[in-house]
């Protein structure tokens, strides 16, 4: 099998799409991802894969922690922003939520301090330990095959 193939195959589970938020040096670093899940709810962990060659690798190694906005309809552009889709410098306002950078509107944010990371293949699978929680009612963002979807 040929890596356009498995990549291929994986486009079609539909995901949510999260925006995964550091600070280092009071400085927020950011990325996009929808390789996210829960793992257990006591201890209330989630977990989380960044690629390795991902700046955002090394700021939340350095960190010790991260946050995670869950994306609602309409935040198409900070999924593409935070995925370096769009070039263009943007000014992002970011709420503070439990000490860390979060993205206002988005449907869930959750802070986590790193309880473990494990490297597999090309990714680290960071394991977080939730600190906090807050929801908001709306629609979430999916992707699937690529595209943007939205769920009533």
């Amino acid at each position: 099998m040929n890596d356009q193939l498995f990549k291929s195959a994986m486009s079609k589970f539909t995901t949510g799409v999260t925006v995964i938020t550091t600070k280092v040096d009071e400085k927020v670093h950011g990325m996009t991802a929808n390789a996210f899940m829960s793992v257990s709810l006591e201890p209330k962990l989630i977990l989380i894969s960044v690629h390795e060659k991902a700046s955002m690798n090394k700021y939340i190694k350095e960190s010790g922690k991260f946050a995670v906005s869950i994306l609602a309809e309409g935040q198409e552009d900070m999924s593409m922003y935070f995925a370096g889709q769009i070039k263009e410098e943007k000014s992002v306002d970011f709420v503070q939520f439990n000490g860390m950078p979060v993205l206002e509107n988005s449907i869930v944010h959750l802070t986590c301090d790193v309880a473990n990371a494990h490297i597999e293949g090309d990714h680290t699978l960071f394991i977080g330990a939730v600190t906090d929680i807050a929801v908001n009612e709306s629609n979430p963002l999916a992707l699937y095959n690529g595209k943007y979807q939205t769920v009533n």
